[in-house]
């Protein structure tokens, strides 16, 4: 008798226009006056400029200006005025602000011309003479400078407790080892890029590459002291983002500086070279101790990390928090630190922080467990944490013993040899490792909007994004199932700054923070529609209360007796109602605090490797993973699928490899960059692991964005060293490591 829609695979509202190109990405709005910006980049790391010459650009006809720090107009009057929700401590960049160069690829003009060929050229006649000044982009070189960083809002390292060191030098089996792993840079389908509309009032309508439209809308109208109703950003598309749109990027500056000045309607594109310009997941050094008994208890974990960050902001992110939760230990010690470098700030990228430390984590506890002579799983329940000792809470749900057990099963762990190159396929070396994984599941802040029109459909609305995670179809799929409506009848707005407050979509948190407001707000028109249907005569909800009736099929009906109904439509003209709308906020709820929050997962995977010439391939990937209620299985499975290629591509291939004597990224293509393809990825098999969450949030649900790449290099690193005996604690793991 209900209508349900929450649990099921649906598939993606948006999916269409999606495939036969109707939905319109940044750079793919166009207006009859508009004109196109070129961004030069900077050719050095560290300095100033000396000069620079524009006249051969500007003396083509159809090149309208050249901006550069000596004609762009002075915009904001501190560094607070170039802050976002996102920012960490510290300076943050401002584009053609001085002479000062402060990165390689850093941007030091805008050329706009009435075509964007013709952009691109007169870019290319720019002459700009620098004075470089010593530069330093070498993490391992420059580590005696570590220092710690002033904490962001939300990470906070609880480092210590009990005696760590102690117990290591006390304990029976003892393994100490240094991990790294490289800088990454996300790499998104679609390059940053900006369209501004500039209509005969003045009105600026930015169409931005962004995970949060309210974010770039706030950071612009603070540099640029402007309204709110005289700027607004839409971003109903965006080609992926993996993090990397959670901040302005700035060719969204630039744009808008462009169009107030020209009094036009601009569109500044990034190159795919100058995307590796832009923010990146930071090169990190850790180091990892562990002591247990002879049994495999831990009696001491020690975690240190030194990552890097920029010149102007202390960007940090949890990278040794983990090795002080996922497992039952009374002495910890945990340390973070930065160093600076002359590269642009480091940024969020997908599991920020937990991608570098549960790596080394996992792997440092498959180190231990061979030496112990134990099954890693085995190892892992031993140490077993049955509640969150960092904060001193119980989980409001927890069930990775399950992942362990319903992972290894699908997988066959029982037939693994634990023998190091004991599993042969002919001449190939066959190995298994699993690692076990966690993320937050955070509930914040969100707002929704949700109107109800006299002819029954619905529309619900938040600013926030879908970045290919489903969101369209999620949010259809909860206010549909809420009001009892046909799924067709509903429908989702997004990516509007204009619309009801939202975070910026990261962090795994939007399905649960903006789907809880759209719930609510539902039940707000619920509630006024069941009221309204009781007042109609001879109703049979008269003497019911809303707990004795269904919402199902557009119509409300008697729990006990739905032969007789009432249909939303005629409560509705009863009621002389055109239309109910309703506003709804959610947030984490006081009894939600009590408790700590997180979804968990076990990995198992297993590689082939050519024993002559040490190329890795990963046949099989089972990942067991529990999350609370899943929302749409079919969005859910598509969630940590990509996860997982993500994880393959980061334990075997992914590198932004700097050149320290130009202190510049060279890996700066997608030829050069390696990311996993479809010729990489083979059987990859996903377990949603029953979880039910009474208190998380009134969805009882758990985010899937992060939880599906934590873990995975670990289980393949873990893997190869099973197939040959070799233990590469330097990622990626690439042939000439093997050999």
């Amino acid at each position: 008798m209900k209508t349900a829609y929450i649990g099921k695979p649906i598939s993606r509202v948006d999916g269409r226009a999606k495939v036969t190109g109707g939905a319109k990405y940044a750079a793919e709005y166009t207006f009859r006056d508009l004109v196109y910006g070129c961004v030069v980049s900077s050719t050095i790391a560290k300095g100033k400029i000396r000069a620079i010459d524009a006249a051969d650009a500007l003396r083509l006809p159809g090149v309208l200006q050249v901006f550069t720090h000596e004609n762009s107009p002075r915009h904001g009057k501190s560094d607070n005025d170039y802050t976002d929700d996102v920012a960490p401590p510290g300076s943050p960049f401002r584009p053609l602000y001085n002479d000062e160069v402060r990165f390689s690829a850093q941007p030091v003009a805008l050329v706009v011309a009435n075509t964007f060929e013709l952009a691109q050229y007169a870019a290319s006649l720019i002459r700009i003479e620098y004075e470089s000044s010593e530069h330093a982009t070498d993490l391992y070189g420059e580590r005696e400078r570590a220092y710690e960083p002033k904490p962001r809002d939300f990470i906070v390292l609880r480092g210590k407790r009990g005696n760590a060191d102690k117990a290591f030098a006390e304990a029976a089996v003892r393994i100490e080892a240094e991990y790294r792993g490289p800088c990454e840079h996300h790499n998104p389908m679609e390059p940053f890029a900006t369209t501004v509309r500039r209509d005969e009032n003045g009105m600026l309508t930015v169409y931005d590459k962004t995970q949060g439209v309210q974010n770039v809308q706030n950071y612009l109208c603070n540099i640029f002291g402007c309204s709110k109703d005289d700027l607004r950003v839409i971003s109903p598309y965006v080609g992926g983002g993996f993090g990397s749109g959670l901040r302005p990027q700035y060719q969204v500056f630039l744009a808008v500086l462009a169009a107030r000045e020209l009094k036009r309607s601009v569109r500044v594109s990034l190159t795919r070279q100058q995307m590796f310009g832009l923010t990146h997941r930071p090169e990190t050094w850790q180091r990892v101790a562990l002591g247990a008994t002879a049994d495999g208890k831990l009696q001491s974990v020690i975690h240190e990390a030194i990552a890097e960050t920029s010149r102007f902001e202390d960007y940090n992110e949890t990278v040794a928090n983990w090795s002080g939760l996922l497992y039952q230990c009374d002495n910890v010690n945990l340390r973070q630190k930065v160093v600076q470098l002359d590269v642009n700030t480091p940024g969020d990228m997908r599991a920020p922080g937990a991608v570098w430390g549960l790596y080394a984590l996992e792997c440092a506890m498959d180190e231990l467990a061979f030496k112990s002579g134990i099954d890693p799983i085995e190892l892992r329940l031993k140490n077993y944490a049955e509640k969150d000792q960092i904060e001193d809470k119980l989980f409001s749900s927890k069930e990775l013993r399950a992942c362990y057990r319903l992972g290894a099963e699908r997988f066959g762990w029982v037939r693994r040899n634990p023998q190091p190159r004991s599993m042969r396929d002919g001449g190939a070396l066959i190995g298994w490792g699993m690692a076990g994984g966690i993320w937050d599941a955070f509930h914040v802040p969100a707002d929704a909007k949700a109107v109800l029109a006299g002819d029954g459909k619905l529309t619900v609305s938040s600013a926030t994004e879908d970045i290919g995670t489903g969101t369209y179809t999620i949010m259809t799929q909860i206010a549909a199932e809420t009001l009892g409506l046909p799924f067709g009848d509903v429908t989702f707005k997004l990516g509007d700054s204009s619309l009801s407050h939202s975070p910026v979509e990261g962090g795994s948190f939007t399905a649960v923070s903006v789907g809880s407001a759209v719930k609510v707000a539902c039940e707000k028109i619920r509630t006024r529609l069941f009221q309204t249907a009781q007042k109609i005569g001879g109703s049979p909800l008269a003497d019911l209360s809303i707990d004795d009736v269904v919402f199902a099929g557009g119509q409300i009906l008697p729990r006990n007796d739905p032969s007789h109904a009432v249909s939303l439509i005629e409560a509705m003209r009863h009621g002389g109602l055109g239309a109910i709308e309703e506003k709804a906020s959610s947030g984490p709820a006081p009894k939600a605090m009590q408790y700590s929050h997180y979804t968990h997962s076990a990995i198992f995977a297993e590689v082939k490797i050519d024993q002559d010439l040490g190329t890795v391939r990963v046949p099989r990937v089972v990942s067991a993973v529990a999350a609370g209620r899943i929302l749409n299985p079919k969005t859910a499975q598509s969630q940590v699928l990509g996860a997982i290629v993500g994880g393959v591509g980061t334990a075997l291939q992914e590198e932004s490899v700097i050149d320290h004597a130009f202190g510049r990224f060279m890996t700066h293509n997608l030829a050069d960059y390696h990311v996993p393809v479809n010729a990489d990825v083979d059987k990859i098999e996903v377990i949603f692991v029953p979880e039910q969450d009474e208190v998380v949030n009134p969805l009882g649900a758990k985010g899937l964005g992060e939880i599906g790449i934590v873990g995975v290099a670990a289980a393949i690193a873990n893997a190869v060293f099973h197939a040959t005996g070799k233990r590469v604690r330097d990622l990626p793991i690439t042939l000439d490591k093997l050999l």
